[in-house]
């Protein structure tokens, strides 16, 4: 056998074991994913016989779709997880984020004793969000309350003119594509629009004096969009009580038997092994080049959201 027939033979047995090992690796991956997903892996540790609290933490702008609301589903079904903390810093957001989150709560606290703790701002949507909980505790200084929904559009149609741009639009109703970026807001426009800001402002007032015990003329009195610091809250019955950490594994000991001595294990958003194998694949490729940072500097996140604001706008909150 000639050395040109022996270096080609040799080239195809190293290319035959190089797609061997690759699909050996993609089998493995693809079964770790399945298990994965069917296995709650925390019930394999030794220490999930005892149990632990899952922290869980509610920051930054509430999304439309809030990764928070997965991992309060993945404690509400975790046979290690006794309680849920819930550590909220967020001045609120989109009013559907915000209901989603409400919701998996409420349903998590049918199957263990929920928390939540408002560690600075807990406004608006965030607001919302806690008192699902079966307790709600905010620091003294803490900022919260903003009960209430906001719809903002803006209108350019002076600076068109200016630039010598002319608009038109043909549409199939007149309230199609309402209010318009580029001309003065029609009076029917605006009332169609405050119709629908009042319907969500009901639904979140009846909620929080359905949560707080309020009277509805109680809750209608508070829901004028203010701010209020933790001890102010608390007077006003939109909180159960004044502290942090420790004052809500107090109460879950008294009130809910869970042990003071369990552990408190965050729970965060698994990252994929091979991003691309997931049904966010685009996200993962943001992640891998570092551009999340750059993303969010174009546009300020409220203006991406479609759809319904339960967000406090403040200029800031002191600190101390």
């Amino acid at each position: 056998m000639d050395t040109e027939a022996i270096l080609e033979r040799r080239r195809l047995r190293r290319r035959a074991s190089f797609w061997r090992v690759s699909a050996f690796v993609i089998l493995a991956v693809a079964i770790l994913a399945v298990v994965g997903a069917a296995t709650d892996f925390e019930s394999l540790d030794p220490a999930a016989v005892r149990g632990h609290v899952a922290e869980i933490r509610v920051d930054g702008f509430i999304e439309t779709r809030p990764e928070a609301v997965k991992l309060i589903k993945r404690a509400e079904e975790s046979r290690a997880v006794r309680a849920i903390l819930l550590h909220i810093d967020s001045p609120g957001g989109a009013a559907s984020g915000g209901e989603a989150l409400y919701r998996a709560v409420r349903s998590a606290s049918q199957e263990k004793p929920v928390v939540a703790v408002i560690d600075g701002l807990g406004a608006s949507a965030a607001y919302l969000t806690a008192i699902a909980a079966d307790h709600v505790i905010a620091r003294e200084s803490a900022i919260t309350g903003s009960i209430g929904v906001i719809f903002q559009f803006g209108h350019f149609e002076d600076l068109l003119g200016k630039l010598g741009v002319e608009y038109g639009e043909v549409k199939s109703a007149p309230m199609k594509g309402e209010p318009s970026l580029f001309k003065d807001p029609d009076p029917a426009a605006l009332e169609m629009i405050r119709r629908l800001v009042m319907d969500s402002y009901d639904w979140f007032v009846d909620l929080v004096a359905e949560r707080r015990n309020l009277s509805p003329e109680e809750a209608l009195r508070l829901a004028d969009g203010s701010v209020f610091t933790g001890r102010q809250a608390l007077q006003l019955k939109l909180i159960d009580a004044v502290g942090s950490d420790e004052e809500a594994r107090a109460w879950l000991a008294a009130e809910k038997g869970v042990s003071g001595d369990l552990p408190v294990h965050e729970m965060k958003e698994d990252e994929p092994f091979l991003p691309l194998l997931g049904t966010h694949a685009l996200a993962g490729i943001v992640r891998l080049l570092g551009l999340e940072a750059g993303a969010a500097a174009v546009l300020p996140r409220r203006l991406v959201v479609d759809g319904l604001l339960s967000v406090w706008q403040g200029p800031g909150r002191s600190e101390r």
